[in-house]
């Protein structure tokens, strides 16, 4: 005879809760970033005071050579009309605290939740033909004017790179294009080819926020 069980667990959302989820995104601003890289440069990393001299250490079982990558910028888009005052308000106060690396508790997050809507717009004079007219990127508005905020924050990395590494850079976007193939697959390879030192990016430090770095390191590497 035989048996087999089959389980499944599965979360079902309550509408409360996506009410809850909704309040938070509406409570927010609309954020679009992304990683310009057209000016980034790489230049080799020192250690020491007086003699200085290039920075190498021991990575598990490979040697690694670091470099600091310049010119790497982040630009940030905001929209915010859909947001009181007192939204921005609250917005900007728990970013401060977050980094600041302060405790964020529960009241913060229910301070951004639950408020009312906005009163709705008036409607706007705006015809089919002129919204279909319009030059790209230049479209009438059909509801609130815009709230937009542009920022950009200039970021220096640091990779290491390493020539002992099992496995070539190459192969790893080969598994990346099979595994999740997305548009911007060719720019990354086009750049890894074109500026990327020798060797295979062992370890990325890559600063978030004045007090938070994202690293990323590859310490062991098997194939059989």
């Amino acid at each position: 005879m035989n048996v087999q069980v089959f389980q499944r667990v599965r979360h079902e959302e309550s509408e409360a809760e996506v009410d809850e989820e909704v309040d938070v995104l509406m409570s927010s601003d609309i954020v679009s970033a992304q990683m310009s890289t057209k000016t980034i440069t790489f230049r080799q990393a020192f250690s020491g005071w007086l003699f200085k001299h290039a920075r190498e250490e021991q990575i598990g079982d490979y040697n690694v050579n670091f470099y600091l990558v310049d010119g790497m910028k982040l630009v940030s888009r905001k929209r915010r009309e859909h947001l009181t005052i007192d939204d921005i308000k609250k917005n900007k106060s728990f970013m401060q605290s977050l980094a600041n690396g302060a405790a964020v508790g529960d009241d913060d997050f229910k301070s951004l939740q639950h408020r009312k809507s906005l009163p709705p717009p008036g409607r706007m004079p705006t015809t089919w033909e002129e919204y279909v007219g319009a030059a790209p990127g230049a479209a009438p508005p059909l509801g609130r004017a815009q709230i937009l905020k542009q920022n950009e924050k200039q970021l220096t990395a640091m990779v290491g790179m390493s020539e002992d590494f099992p496995m070539d850079i190459d192969v790893l976007l080969n598994i990346l294009e099979i595994v999740a193939p997305f548009k911007h697959l060719d720019k990354l390879r086009r750049f890894c080819e074109a500026r990327l030192p020798p060797g295979f990016p062992v370890r990325i430090e890559i600063p978030l926020l004045p007090t938070i770095s994202a690293k990323i390191t590859f310490q062991k590497l098997q194939l059989d």
